[in-house]
């Protein structure tokens, strides 16, 4: 029955506009980072690896957090909506499932958007003349655990919004999240707060240096928070009078 409701998830996502945030938002960051690159080139000497620095300065604490909020309040949004809930509760499966089905969804679209805006930065340094070869793997290491980073805070925002129906205040929540992420790196925890993970996964800060703790704490922190929040997240829909 999952396959069945991701299915079903993914045919109310078909003509969403929702895909209108994938296609335009990664471009803001990729814009803002790539003019701020230009404009420090005096400072910035590492060519790839300084304009990533300024790409996800802007993409991982304010546009993709709020890409994600965005996610996940529209998907949980069309349950909200019109008695939704009701009709989907009916069918035979577990409640647990419906929230996995969500889950799944929206890491799949968090994945997708890591892939753009990759893309986005290769083109974007081929534009401005940088001479020497993309760092591929790299780029695609960063983007692999950005994406883990990025579902554990889809898993923290689809919790929410099981809890908050209107649209804004979870996307508000994400962009607050997204800023307090900033800060909690600052303070050398970002390994630990969920709004801080998707930056660390993507080493912005420093991405010719290898995560101080390692992938594996990493990953296993990133996993914790998914599980411990879909648990979470099932309960609350197993007891809650949707």
């Amino acid at each position: 029955m999952l396959l069945k409701l991701l299915k079903a998830e993914r045919m109310k996502l078909k003509r969403s506009p929702v895909w209108l945030a994938f296609l335009i938002m990664p471009v803001i960051p990729a814009l803002l980072g790539t003019l701020n690159y230009l404009n420090n080139l005096d400072l910035l000497k590492s060519e790839w690896y300084s304009m990533w620095t300024q790409h996800t300065l802007f993409t991982c604490y304010f546009f993709l957090p709020v890409m994600i909020g965005v996610y996940c309040a529209y998907i949980m949004r069309l349950e909200h909506s019109n008695h939704n809930w009701n009709k989907t509760l009916t069918m035979p499966v577990s409640r647990a499932e419906v929230f996995i089905s969500k889950m799944l969804t929206v890491s799949f679209m968090v994945f997708v958007s890591e892939i753009w805006i990759g893309v986005l930065f290769v083109v974007s340094g081929k534009i401005v003349g940088i001479a020497s070869a993309p760092p591929y793997t790299d780029i695609a290491v960063w983007c692999i655990f950005g994406t883990l980073g990025g579902i554990v805070i889809a898993a923290v925002q689809l919790f929410l919004s099981i809890y908050v129906k209107s649209f804004a205040l979870p996307v508000g929540i994400a962009f607050a999240g997204g800023l307090s992420g900033l800060l909690f790196l600052a303070k050398n925890l970002g390994h630990i707060w969920p709004y801080s993970l998707m930056a660390y996964g993507m080493n912005s800060n420093a991405p010719q240096e290898l995560m101080e703790s390692g992938y594996g704490t990493f990953v296993a922190v990133c996993v914790v928070y998914i599980a411990a929040v879909t648990v979470m997240g099932s309960m609350v829909m197993n007891k809650k009078d949707m």
